[in-house]
């Protein structure tokens, strides 16, 4: 089984910020593995993607930012496909200094080395000078890991919500305005409410006022990990289905029949082949 993975181009979503996206076929549609590039005084990489697409995820980050220039590594959280390439880019950038956290670096311990020398612990309420701009680290407003940070730009506006608002795309789309209607919206709830299952038990005004210390926050655009950029008159509406989500019961996910269909599928379409 291959799995197929279309190539993209960094999208520029506000000036001198740019997704590095990787889209990877799905049953219905495309999910997004996608990190982020700040230029300016000191560049910042935000998060490192996936090791499966090392060598076109290094050439696309360094297509907008020179590895030498780089002064910064943001790691949102623990996960693999955030920290998938941050052995490469910590050889690439030795001028680079690695933002994390107390927590990010004792759940990686014993089997991600991590060079503490050349690093910084920053958590949710604290800030990144990065000459030209002060990055704000926030909680997103959904997460999977305990060491989630977002990271907002109060330059630019925009604010990277790691895993928050992923949404599957018909293809090579990097705009939710682009984006298939129905398919987003399935996909929405769908793939926040299974990354995030949690949700059923909170209290909904209790998550109401959580969202709303990012929803509140002046905003230009949304990026994040696994879901088109979102702009506009969308943010709202992404915060207002996601506020929605609480207190309900989460979609049940796929199991050994889904797995044995599309295990046939995939048989099929190598006989034909």
């Amino acid at each position: 089984m291959e799995l197929q993975i279309l190539e993209s181009e960094p999208q520029l979503v506000a000036p001198d910020t740019f997704l590095i996206p990787t889209l990877a076929a799905q049953p219905d549609g495309f999910v997004a593995v996608n990190s982020m590039v700040i230029r300016g005084a000191e560049p910042v990489i935000v998060d490192t993607g996936c090791s499966l697409v090392r060598d076109s995820w290094l050439a696309s980050t360094f297509s907008v930012v020179e590895p030498q220039d780089v002064r910064w590594i943001f790691l949102s959280h623990d996960d693999h496909d955030h920290l998938g390439n941050l052995d490469a880019v910590l050889e690439l950038c030795p001028q680079a200094t690695l933002v994390a956290s107390w927590a990010i670096t004792g759940r990686l311990a014993g089997d991600v080395p991590l060079p503490v020398e050349r690093m910084r612990w920053l958590d949710a309420g604290d800030v990144l000078d990065a000459g030209d701009r002060t990055l704000q680290l926030v909680r997103p407003p959904l997460w999977d890991s305990p060491t989630t940070r977002g990271l907002y730009d109060p330059t630019t506006e925009v604010l990277w919500a790691v895993d928050s608002f992923g949404a599957l795309v018909q293809g090579d789309v990097h705009e939710a305005d682009d984006a298939d209607p129905d398919l987003y919206a399935m996909s929405f709830a769908m793939l926040n409410q299974w990354n995030t299952p949690w949700l059923e038990l909170v209290d909904p005004e209790r998550f109401a006022r959580h969202l709303e210390r990012t929803a509140t926050l002046p905003l230009t655009a949304v990026a994040s990990a696994h879901g088109p950029i979102v702009r506009g008159e969308r943010i709202a509406a992404a915060f207002e289905a996601t506020r929605a989500f609480a207190a309900q019961p989460i979609p049940p996910m796929p199991g050994q029949l889904e797995l044995e269909a599309m295990l046939a599928a995939f048989a099929t379409a190598e006989a034909a082949a």
